[in-house]
């Protein structure tokens, strides 16, 4: 098997170092669960160090200073990097987060992207000039936060860091970002490519520890002016009461429960497909999966013996080994997983494949699982699984689909299946959610806006959009002649 190096440290100051303690924590592997690496522990001492070095960076205004041109050269610069590296990125991402080599390198080209496209977008970011008449000039300018604190998930640490730390760059703030512990190793890529491109000493830190002790002490920081988290709802409140503490703007890209309605004129054999992709893409550890199915009741039958036949098609097994179901991130995960599922059939609900863990292989495993006989009360059909859980629901007619499509907390995501462009614009515009895709799960890209509406959170990642969330608004009004004299609000 191939191997990736034993130990990792951490990122700060642009220097690669011990923890002050000198603590570590162990990596696993999820499809052996066995040990494969260690890295530097991260705890507040850390995060202090880290914090200071960014502040350091910013008020030295050498980022902000460059010419935006310069800038997105710059992150030209860590883009090819980070794709000269893209065959140990994808090893790394196999190992520590269960991907197979081929997702891990989608992921390395994907990461490299952002800083190609948010570096094509640094000089582009524009002020505008407000008229007053001839006795004034006043104008408005883009100005950054400052030390910009970051803190990304398990899933897809390495895409979702790199769009955050591209678009602090691209607007000349500083960063501490704290890596998931489960699978931090590919974040350290980032900071490698940033190393080899020059980016100045402390813009960008990157650290490795719990959520309890250095993901608090970064959030509750007294020297942060913004936060930017992907996670569980939960973990969000907690930062946004420590947020509220000093006033810190914030970008909260939550939880997911999100559904897709298929109308009774859709192509089926095409919503199977994209369905199967949307739940069981890395064994739906997404936050934006497809994890219900709203068909209406005279189809059920046959889309749930679709779906049922394309899940067993499905092969289950190590990433490295180029399974269709890789395995969940931890031995919890997939206790929680098999819990929800046991749960559910308790309720009443049928798998109709699937629900328990897969048997006969070492690591942590979930069967590709397609729930029936639901209601929307029951647990799994309103509660983020996380897992590759497809829950099925069914509608008499088109507004009560909606209905229950918008019937949870989230409203990170929903889907349409159908041929008619009509039903298209009528249900997208019904639907409560940040993005809606449209006869494929996933569609769009780099390019499209992407964040949540109701407890998925708000702002926006990816997309022109994004970069709102990395500025504010500063006016500057001057007097041009002489006399004046003015009066609040003009």
């Amino acid at each position: 098997m191939q191997e990736i190096r034993k130990y990792w440290r951490n990122y700060i100051d642009g220097g690669w170092v011990d923890a002050e303690d000198g603590d570590r924590i162990a990596i696993e592997n999820p499809a052996t669960g066995t040990q494969i690496a260690e890295v530097a522990r991260a705890k507040k001492a850390d995060i202090d160090r880290a914090v200071a070095s960014a502040r350091a960076a910013f008020n030295g205004r050498e980022l902000y200073n460059m010419r935006p041109v310069n800038r997105g050269a710059l992150m030209f610069e860590i883009a090819r990097h980070m794709t000269e590296m893209a065959d140990e990125i994808a090893l790394a991402e196999c190992l520590d987060n269960g991907k197979t080599l081929t997702g891990g390198k989608n992921e390395a080209l994907a990461a490299a992207r952002y800083f190609t496209y948010y570096g094509g977008l640094a000089d582009k970011l524009e002020g505008r000039m407000i008229p007053l008449g001839a006795d004034y000039v006043d104008y408005t300018i883009p100005s950054p936060f400052g030390v910009s604190a970051q803190i990304v998930p398990w899933n897809f640490p390495l895409q979702i860091a790199a769009r955050s730390v591209a678009c602090a760059l691209a607007t000349a703030n500083t960063v501490v970002l704290k890596s998931p512990e489960l699978s931090p190793l590919s974040t350290y890529f980032i900071a490698e490519a940033c190393h080899r491109a020059g980016v100045p000493k402390g813009a960008v830190n990157i650290l490795c520890g719990y959520g309890h002790d250095c993901g608090a002490a970064l959030v509750a920081h007294p020297d942060i002016d913004h936060i930017v988290f992907t996670g569980s709802v939960a973990t969000g409140r907690a930062i946004l009461h420590a947020a509220a503490e000093r006033i810190i703007p914030s970008i909260m890209e939550l939880g997911g429960k999100s559904a897709a309605v298929l109308f009774g004129d859709a192509d089926i054999e095409q919503a199977v497909n994209s369905t199967a992709s949307g739940i069981f893409t890395h064994a739906g550890q997404v936050c934006s999966a497809q994890s219900r199915l709203i068909v209406p009741k005279a189809l059920e039958d046959e889309v749930v013996e679709r779906l049922v036949k394309k899940a067993k098609s499905l092969s289950i097994g190590p990433g490295i080994d180029g399974h269709d179901i890789t395995p969940v991130i931890s031995a919890a995960q997939a206790d929680k997983i098999e819990g929800m599922c046991l749960a559910a059939q308790q309720a009443g609900g049928e798998a109709a494949s699937g629900g328990r863990k897969a048997a006969g292989l070492t690591g942590h495993f979930i069967e590709p699982t397609i729930f029936t006989r639901l209601t929307p009360d029951m647990t799994i059909a309103r509660e983020e699984v996380f897992g590759p859980v497809l829950s099925i629901l069914t509608y008499d007619d088109p507004e009560e689909a909606i209905s229950l499509a918008n019937g949870t907390d989230y409203g990170l995501c929903a889907g349409v299946y159908t041929r008619d462009l009509a039903t298209a614009h009528w249900a997208a515009d019904r639907l409560i959610a940040g993005q809606v895709f449209v006869n494929e799960w996933f569609a769009g890209g780099i390019e499209t806006p992407f964040g949540g509406m109701k407890r998925s959170g708000y702002g926006r990642e990816k997309g022109q959009e994004a970069l709102r969330g990395y500025v504010q608004t500063k006016n500057v009004g001057i007097r041009i002649t002489g006399g004046g004299g003015g009066r609040p609000g003009g």
